[in-house]
């Protein structure tokens, strides 16, 4: 008896890791399918319809007949400057982000559209209102009018963190509702070229054409990106895509909600990046913080005493470590606030205050 209960003990042992990482890739996987069908009904497919016209001369019921167009061709067309339509369609996707009917999307998948279209999981189709854009963040926000909609909850993308488990929910090739997997491989990426205020997400979850506008959703089934563009030699996947953060999102569709326009935050002032050695000209010891290298006449700035070669160290109690994180904290402040900033000026810290007001529409 003695010796079949040793026998067990040691099989237990044994068998005890693979017991215990079966359970947990069961737990994982019941993890994945939950988010999955919380987040599949809430992404759409956006269908847009484009007309081109090119200037001519006067219309003729005549040029648009199939059979007059295919006897004289297009050089005819071209040569006496006959007007002509070009219409062009493309595919993207949305994610329904409230039961009345907002969607967000990218405003590259919706630009110069004379329509839009969205295409639920249930087959129901609307044509969507453009409640406004903003080509600075590469985000737009549509609405339709229906009833039982589903919807995304937004998800905090400030506490997503490098090695989360995220899945990517999308229309790639306008194949229909495709869902990928993969982990956050990056945060803060930014100086990509893509848009003018940058702070994406980076993920290996595969992203194809299509897919812009889509959900970048964490394993609780919430809204933390909106999928909007790769990095790729061969204009397919290969491993390398970036979401907007859902806070970013949140923020603009706030604005674009309250005010149809986007209004930021400014005072007066160009910042760079702080390298190694500019930190050690400047007599600091990492190369943190947001080097002014143009204060503007007249602006808050000036006002508040800011000048160039000034670093700014922190902005109103949050540490800079580079220059496209204080644009993107100013932008996101509300106009009229007064700010506290921390600033390094010949080997010492300085405490200054600013307030925050509109761009000029310079």
């Amino acid at each position: 008896m003695r010796v079949r209960r040793a026998l067990f003990v040691l099989w237990l042992l044994a068998f005890l890791p693979v017991l215990v990482w079966a359970s947990g890739l069961e737990e994982l996987q019941g993890a994945l399918r939950r988010a999955a069908q919380r987040a599949i009904p809430a992404v759409v497919n956006v269908s847009t319809l484009r007309v081109y016209r090119t200037p001519g001369g006067i219309p003729s019921p005549f040029w648009q007949d199939p059979f007059f167009r295919q006897f004289f061709g297009d050089d005819f067309f071209r040569f006496f400057g006959i007007p002509r339509e070009r219409v062009e369609r493309s595919l993207g996707s949305g994610v329904i982000v409230s039961p009345e009917g907002y969607i967000l999307t990218n405003y590259h998948v919706i630009a110069k559209a004379s329509q839009v279209v969205v295409g639920l999981v249930d087959k129901r189709e609307f044509e969507a209102q453009v409640v406004g854009v903003d080509p600075h963040t590469d985000l737009a926000l549509l609405k339709i009018e229906a009833e039982d909609l589903p919807s995304l909850p937004f998800g905090d993308s400030d506490r997503a963190q490098v090695g989360d488990v995220v899945l990517a929910i999308g229309n790639p090739f306008g194949i229909g509702q495709t869902v990928t997997m993969g982990i956050i491989s990056a945060k803060g990426r930014s100086n990509m070229g893509l848009v003018d205020y940058e702070d994406f997400i980076q993920t290996d979850a595969a992203i194809n054409p299509g897919n812009s506008g889509g959900a970048l959703v964490n394993l609780r089934g919430e809204l933390i990106g909106i999928n909007t563009a790769i990095v790729s030699r061969t204009g397919g996947y290969q491993g390398i895509g970036f979401a907007i953060p859902s806070n970013i999102a949140r923020w603009v569709m706030g604005e674009l909600i309250r005010h149809g326009r986007v209004i930021r935050g400014w005072f007066g002032v160009t910042v760079q990046e702080l390298t190694p050695e500019l930190a050690k000209h400047f007599g600091l010891e990492e190369p943190r913080g947001a080097l002014v290298v143009e204060v503007y006449p007249g602006s808050p700035a000036e006002r508040a005493g800011l000048r160039k070669g000034d670093v700014i160290l922190k902005y109103n109690g949050r540490t800079i470590r580079e220059a496209w994180e204080l644009r993107n904290l100013v932008a996101t402040t509300p106009v009229g606030r007064k700010v506290p900033l921390v600033v390094w000026r010949k080997g010492r810290k300085k405490e200054l205050q600013v307030k925050i007001v509109e761009p000029p529409p310079s």
